[in-house]
């Protein structure tokens, strides 16, 4: 994998001077050095410059060509699709099946925010909104914006940011995640073969020293980050005194899902299988509490084991059988998984499925699905369930009643997203009325969002920037017009004045 450095007034900048050097080792092989780069914070500024004269043509264009160079995009990532899904298994280390996934979900976003996003920031006219006086109100772009993008999702989650702020008129600044650089890399290579004007698309390679100056610089008016609480807390830190930037955070997640007394098991299963080990469970979404009717408890966890036990966990790419999953992303994950795993047993919770020794003829963080037992809830011995952990783990919760199930949920201090599997509509309603979450399913997994409805959380999970269908709503501002039709008016007319 060739990185060919930052990007700027239209072109790559290849650097070999900097103050921090990063290697990325494929977590499904530790002996594959995947590439290497060294952060140059010396460019930075070059970069926010030609952000700042690409936002003053952008700007300008009009919507037409706007949307043509976003299609022509669409068409660049379609045609490499599988060198991109191939890159998302290697760096992330998730199946290329579902990589692929991924890859084909840049391009349907694009469908997304040109049909569903672009009618929500439509200029709006109203006639004689006042006696003899019509309004407008124009969304006009807030300006150069940078994207911060987690490693999970490198190319999904920020291509929808991305095409949002793009298609309102706004520059954009990518920043991947200093994990995922090369397949942050393709999408750029497919922004420069679209053509966008120079100084429109840009792009850093770098950690948070690098991040930092950009998130402070005056000229950057929008931060849409995407990751976890502490570095979206230490954002919001070091900008809350600049009222000039909007601030959009999508954080993580500690998501319950409620299988009731009237819940079909089979369906169930095979639901959280999904929603707590795709991606082994690096997911925002991933269901890390299963909280199960105590009724349907015995015979649920037999069958969510007998299920786990078929679950392939190998090389993304190199193998003979088609895993289910991949390695996590790299040793510190792992360390935190293990951690986390101790101080929940330290808790009073019981292993019910063990980590298991992965058979695979690489070195790489492999990790097995574990499952843990909860038969007694109790709310301060077990806080410990409301940590977000992005590892392949969840824990069985026994409950008696539907409240009890949804203060449980509540009981977290993140709101993103729940499920609840029940054939009843007022257990539903009154699971939807009570729980503190941006998404509420039903039936159906937490994990696998729509593009065409809003994505975002409460509590800790956001800030009330949802992304998805409606990310485009803080890409722009609106401006309000009044407009006179009737230029009658006189000096004689105003009160107070002296004949």
């Amino acid at each position: 994998m060739k990185l060919k450095g930052n990007y700027y007034n239209g072109n790559f900048h290849i650097s070999n001077q900097g103050d921090e050097h990063f290697k990325k080792h494929c977590p499904a092989d530790l002996n594959q050095i995947l590439w290497e780069f060294q952060e140059d914070c010396s460019q930075i500024d070059s970069i926010i410059d030609s952000a700042i004269a690409g936002f003053k043509t952008w700007k300008q264009t009009p919507l037409k060509n706007r949307m043509e160079c976003i299609k022509r995009y669409a068409l660049a990532i379609e045609k490499r699709k599988e060198e991109i899904a191939r890159a998302l298994s290697l760096e992330v280390g998730k199946p290329l099946w579902e990589s692929l996934t991924e890859a084909s979900g840049v391009i349907a976003k694009v469908n997304v925010t040109l049909e569903e996003s672009l009618k929500r920031i439509e200029n709006t006219h109203y006639q004689n909104i006042m006696p003899q006086i019509n309004g407008q109100v124009n969304f006009k772009p807030i300006g150069p914006s940078i994207v911060i993008g987690p490693f999970n999702f490198p190319c999904h989650l920020p291509n929808g940011q991305i095409l949002s702020l793009l298609l309102a008129g706004n520059s954009i600044i990518f920043k991947p995640s200093e994990k995922t650089v090369y397949s942050a890399q393709l999408l750029i290579e497919c922004f420069h073969e679209a053509q966008f004007p120079a100084g429109v698309i840009n792009f850093f390679c770098g950690g948070a020293a690098g991040t930092q100056r950009f998130t402070r610089h005056p000229d950057i008016k929008g931060i849409f980050f995407t990751g976890s609480k502490p570095v979206g807390l230490k954002i919001l830190e070091s900008t809350y005194r600049d009222l000039n930037k909007l601030v959009a955070l999508e954080l993580g997640g500690k998501n319950s899902s409620i299988v009731h007394s009237d819940a079909s098991q089979v369906h169930a299963v095979s639901e959280l299988i999904k929603a707590s080990f795709l991606t082994s469970g690096q997911r925002c979404t991933s269901s890390g509490n299963i909280l199960v009717h105590r009724s349907l408890f015995d015979s649920f966890s037999k069958l969510f084991k007998e299920t786990i036990d078929r679950i392939i966990v190998d090389h993304p790419i190199t193998h003979k059988v088609i895993p289910f999953m991949g390695p996590l992303i790299d040793e510190d994950a792992v360390k935190k998984f293990q951690s986390y795993i101790q101080r929940l047993e330290k808790s009073g919770a019981e292993q019910f499925i063990a980590p298991r020794e992965i058979k695979t003829s690489f070195e790489g963080h492999y990790c097995s699905p574990v499952v843990h037992t909860l038969q007694n809830y109790d709310a301060k011995k077990h806080e410990i369930i409301g940590e977000e952990r992005f590892a392949p783990h969840t824990t069985l919760i026994a409950y008696d009643d539907i409240d009890e199930a949804l203060s449980i949920a509540n009981s977290s201090e993140f709101g993103l997203a729940a499920a609840i599997f029940t054939q009843d509509e007022k257990i539903f309603q009154h699971a939807a009325n009570t729980l503190d979450v941006g998404i509420f399913n039903r039936n159906r997994s937490t994990v696998g969002a729509s593009s065409k409805l809003p994505f975002g959380g409460v509590k800790n999970s956001g800030n009330y920037r949802p992304a998805a269908v409606s990310m485009i709503d803080a890409c722009v501002y609106p401006q309000a017009t009044l407009e006179t039709a009737d230029a009658s008016s006189h000096i004689h007319d105003l009160p107070g004045l002296r004949e």
